[in-house]
C-alpha cells in the first residue's frame, strides 16, 4: 500500500502579533497575495470562472426487492356531484315548519332552492320573527298550505349573500387588552335590513289576502294546539 500523504499544516500569510491583530496591514496582504498582477492582467478586473457543469445524474435502478403488501392508490373520482333532489311536496310557497335549530317548530314559507341544495326560507320576520335563512330539507316538515309568491323577487338570493366577512385579528398591546370591552360590536348590514323589508313587504300582502292565514304563521307548530296531522305532508 502507498503510504499516506501528510498534509502540511495551513500558514497565515498575516501572523498574528496578538490575538485579532496581524501583523500586516489591509493594503499588505493585498500586494503580498499579488491580487494587483492579476488585475493588471485582465484589465483591472479579476477574471471569474464559469461553475463547472454537474455531472448528470445516474438512472435510477429498480429494486431489488418489492414491498410485500400492495401499497394502495386514491382512485380518481371522475363522477360528479349531483344536485340535491328537492322533495315533491315542497314548492315555491309551501309553508314549512323547522324541525331543529333557533326557530324550531315555527312556520316559515317556502321561497326556492339554492344552488348548494338548501331551502331559502323566510317568516316573514314580521310576523313570527324568523328572518330569510337557508334550510336542510331534512330539518322540515312540508304542509298542505301554501302562498302565493309570484310578486316576490328573490333572484339575488344565492349562497353567497348568506357568507360572513372574514376579518383578520390584529395582535393586542397590553394596553388594548383592557380596552377589549370597549370594541364595537358587529351591525347587522343595512344591505341586509332593506332585502329582508323588500321581500316581507310583497309577501305580507299575499298573507294578509288570504283569511287567518297570518295568525297561522305567527303560531308555534303542536299538535296539542289543535293542528290535524293529516295536514302534514311528508
Amino acid at each position: 500500500m502507498a503510504p499516506a500523504k501528510v498534509r502540511s499544516p495551513r500558514v497565515s500569510r498575516n501572523p498574528d502579533l496578538i490575538r485579532g491583530i496581524g501583523k500586516y496591514s489591509r493594503s499588505q496582504v493585498y500586494h503580498k497575495r499579488g491580487i494587483w498582477a492579476i488585475k493588471a492582467k485582465n484589465g483591472g478586473v479579476l477574471p471569474r470562472h464559469d461553475p463547472k457543469p454537474k455531472p448528470e445524474a445516474k438512472p435510477e435502478k429498480p429494486p431489488k426487492f418489492y414491498p410485500a403488501d400492495d401499497v394502495k392508490k386514491p382512485l380518481l373520482n371522475k363522477h360528479k356531484p349531483k344536485p340535491t333532489k328537492l322533495r315533491a311536496s315542497i314548492t315555491p310557497g309551501t309553508v314549512l315548519i323547522l324541525l331543529a335549530g333557533r326557530f324550531k317548530g315555527k312556520r316559515v314559507v317556502f321561497l326556492k332552492q339554492l344552488p348548494s341544495g338548501l331551502l331559502l326560507v323566510t317568516g316573514p320576520f314580521k310576523i313570527n320573527g324568523v328572518p330569510l335563512r337557508r334550510v336542510n330539507q331534512s330539518y322540515v316538515i312540508g304542509t298542505s298550505t301554501k302562498v302565493d309568491i309570484s310578486g316576490v323577487n328573490v333572484d339575488k338570493f344565492d349562497d353567497k349573500y348568506f357568507s360572513k366577512a372574514t376579518k383578520e385579528r390584529k395582535k393586542k398591546g397590553e394596553g388594548e387588552f383592557f380596552e377589549a370591552e370597549k370594541e364595537e360590536k358587529n351591525v347587522f348590514p343595512q344591505e341586509k335590513k332593506d332585502a329582508q323589508k323588500t321581500v316581507d313587504s310583497t309577501l305580507l300582502k299575499a298573507i294578509e289576502s288570504v283569511p287567518d292565514l297570518k295568525s297561522y304563521l305567527g303560531a308555534r307548530f303542536s299538535l296539542k294546539a289543535g293542528v290535524k296531522p293529516h295536514e302534514l305532508i311528508f
